[in-house]
């Protein structure tokens, strides 16, 4: 298409200085925003442009998911796979992505005992797919009765605990990883298991020697270092050692969001699930916003929904994906809103905060000038307003429509 035009909605939330914007308008060339403003006055300027005509919606920042297991866990969690069919199974996983809103991913791999597969090899697989994806390259301990361990760099290989702290596997896996995504895992995870077959989930799998190494060693390769953790002993551990992003912090204290704001720790929430505790509900996300701290919400999908608690909607443990982003942060956004924060405030929880921990804040996430014009046209602001991925209406990355159902 040409990626040259005029778009008009009948609001634009920005999530940028601008705020909200009633009857606005978008010039976007060769992919990026050029200009953001009234609809009258961009289209009088810019009377030559072609115009695509959404005055009937909202526009806003397209959805950016910053913790997913996508590509390495949940093609053989979903469907019969082999090797050969692995891969290719993860990019149509990435399509329901796309088609829920989502235009930018932070992955992880972990390492995978029936995935053969290097970090490269997930790089090649999706660099024709109209998403960014940023990769965390991690190691992980599962708690099974007999503890496992894998690393993002050894692909199917199982590792000694001893060898989570190793200087040198922890140079690559840091050398090798893109963003601050889970690292390491502080806590076993329970990883999708149930509670009878991961015994030692939540288990301290490191000291504060030991991660006080590893930040070091991220942090001489100028990259930030993210954790998951939950339970106070061991957010204090992954708070004393300086780690940049907490991933899930479930159980954190007031007494450790205040730390958490005094050292500029951001944490990416995730109120469906991912640790041996109970997740993120809407008030802890509040109080965190409350406190300053830079908030993110992910899915942390494929991921069954953690039981019993009031704030989900879903019914059974069925393994749950991006196309219920929206339904698991709106919750939390509702009650925002109730506490009088501003809708591009909130919004910012999918779509700025999380290309900020990307560490592409100043590519995607708002809509002003010169950013990638990565935008949904939608019946409501995302998460606030709507839940239903129907309601995505068209999906836009770079300048070109990748996604329409108003066809």
């Amino acid at each position: 298409m040409n990626n040259n035009f005029l778009v008009r909605a009948g609001k634009i939330v920005t999530v940028s200085s601008l705020g909200t914007i009633y009857e606005g308008a978008m010039i976007i060339k060769d992919g990026r925003i050029a200009e953001v403003g009234n609809w009258n006055t961009l289209q009088s300027q810019f009377h030559s442009l072609p115009v695509i005509d959404y005055s009937d919606y909202v526009i806003t920042p397209s959805l950016v998911d910053c913790h997913t297991h996508l590509l390495e866990f949940a093609p053989s969690s979903l469907y019969p796979v082999t090797p050969a069919t692995h891969l290719l199974t993860g990019k149509s996983i990435l399509l329901h992505a796309l088609r829920s809103g989502i235009t930018a991913l932070g992955e992880q791999i972990c390492g995978h005992p029936n995935s053969d597969f290097s970090i490269t090899d997930y790089r090649h697989a999706v660099k024709d797919i109209p998403l960014d994806i940023s990769f965390a390259t991690t190691s992980i301990s599962i708690g099974f009765k007999e503890m496992v361990h894998y690393t993002g760099v050894t692909k199917s290989k199982r590792v000694r605990h001893a060898d989570l702290s190793d200087p040198s596997l922890v140079k690559e896996i840091a050398r090798q990883s893109d963003y601050p995504g889970e690292n390491l895992f502080l806590n076993a995870t329970p990883a999708n298991f149930t509670a009878d077959e991961v015994p030692r989930a939540g288990e301290i799998i490191y000291t504060l020697e030991e991660l006080k190494c590893i930040v070091k060693i991220y942090h001489q390769y100028e990259k930030q270092v993210g954790v998951h953790v939950a339970g106070e002993e061991a957010i204090e551990l992954a708070l004393e050692a300086g780690v940049d992003v907490l991933h899930h912090a479930h159980g954190i204290t007031n007494d450790q969001i205040k730390k958490a704001n005094l050292q500029g720790t951001k944490i990416v929430t995730t109120p469906m699930g991912g640790t041996h505790l109970e997740p993120n509900s809407p008030e802890n996300i509040l109080k965190l916003i409350q406190n300053k701290i830079d908030v993110s919400i992910a899915t942390d999908a494929y991921l069954p929904p953690y039981p019993s608690v009031s704030w989900l909607p879903f019914k059974d443990q069925s393994l749950l994906g991006p196309d219920v982003y929206m339904k698991i942060a709106h919750p939390g956004m509702k009650l925002l809103q109730e506490n009088g924060f501003d809708e591009n405030k909130i919004l910012a929880l999918l779509t700025a905060n999380p290309s900020a921990v990307l560490g592409k804040g100043d590519k995607f996430g708002k809509l002003q000038q010169g950013m990638d014009a990565n935008f949904v046209v939608t019946a409501g602001i995302p998460g606030l307003e709507i839940t239903d991925v129907e309601d995505v209406k068209a999906v836009y990355f770079r300048g070109d429509r990748v996604v329409d159902r108003l066809k």
